[in-house]
């Protein structure tokens, strides 16, 4: 099976690393001492289920690779214009994109270029990063979920699996893709607008009563315009995502306050600005996240 991994930092380095050294050919699109790293001294990953170094074939030229069988989109949401550009010499006739962006809108960028048919929209579950050019460390998790954008099943999503599972990593293809990147969708946007907007960790948003309402309106709104957009999300998923939060380390962030504060490019549109976004489309308000919206987009402008 001959996979593409487009942005070989945390999660596509990490899933990238651990297929190949299950014999898949894996090749990487990456960039800058990250890429000379991965050239010269090969793959490093630091894990709590197991080390690798293994050579791998990377490039900076998409065309040097030439059509596959799976493109594992894997950069930041602001970095996808470009992406769905430059990977054309990697999308065949046959060819799957795998898109695994934090947010919902990805799928839909993706088509606009290539079709429907040629999307697998999915969702990651990792904490891996880059540790120094060449080195991915991984802390936890290795679990992809993706699926057909009709829900369909078909051998390229169960190929991909196996090879998943075969890999000692976790893959599912859930019986409705959109609502299990939506579930996700509402387990990081809060949190992270309120996040960036305040500057505080998952304790403090959780244990204030002001900050534990505006995460809970934050989050409803975003159910509210999942289901004026048909997406079928379970009743409780509320609460269910609030209980998630409720179990994060206190002092935890998400990325996109961490990028925020270091004055990085961030996901901040794709994230709340969605929710505004969307929600402008389908016709629902949503005030809690345009205020976090705002206040967070005033502080990445300032930086």
């Amino acid at each position: 099976m001959e996979i593409a991994i487009i942005g070989a930092g945390g999660v596509g380095g990490y899933f990238g690393a651990r297929l190949a050294a299950a014999g898949q050919d894996v090749r990487f699109v990456a960039r800058g001492k990250h890429l000379e790293a991965l050239q010269s001294q090969g793959l490093v990953v630091r894990s709590p289920g197991g080390d690798l170094k293994l050579p791998v074939r990377a490039t900076a030229d998409p065309a040097e690779l030439g059509a596959v069988d799976y493109v594992l989109v894997s950069v930041k949401t602001w970095q996808l214009p470009e992406v769905i550009t430059t990977m054309a010499p990697l999308v065949g006739a046959s060819t799957a994109i795998v898109t695994v962006q934090n947010g919902v809108e990805a799928p839909g960028q993706v088509a606009e270029v290539y079709g429907r048919a040629a999307v697998l929209p999915g969702a990651a579950e990792v904490i891996a990063y880059v540790d120094g050019p060449g080195i991915i460390r991984h802390l936890g998790n290795g679990k992809l979920s993706f699926g057909e954008w009709d829900n369909q099943q078909s051998s390229r999503t169960d190929q991909l699996r196996e090879a998943f599972v075969d890999a000692g990593l976790q893959a599912a293809v859930p019986d409705d893709i959109w609502a299990a990147l939506w579930t996700k969708f509402l387990s990081v946007v809060p949190s992270g607008g309120l996040g960036a907007a305040s500057g505080v960790g998952y304790g403090v948003l959780r244990s204030r009563p002001g900050t534990r309402r505006l995460l809970t309106e934050a989050t409803t709104e975003i159910r509210d315009v999942a289901l004026a957009r048909g997406i079928a999300l379970a009743e409780d998923v509320v609460p269910r995502t609030l209980a998630w939060i409720d179990q994060l380390p206190a002092d935890g962030t998400t990325s996109l306050q961490r990028d925020l504060i270091a004055g990085r490019p961030s996901e901040l549109d794709s994230w709340t600005g969605a929710v505004v976004r969307l929600g402008a489309e389908a016709g629902v308000p949503t005030p809690v996240n345009t205020f976090l919206y705002e206040l967070a987009a005033a502080r990445a402008a300032a930086s």
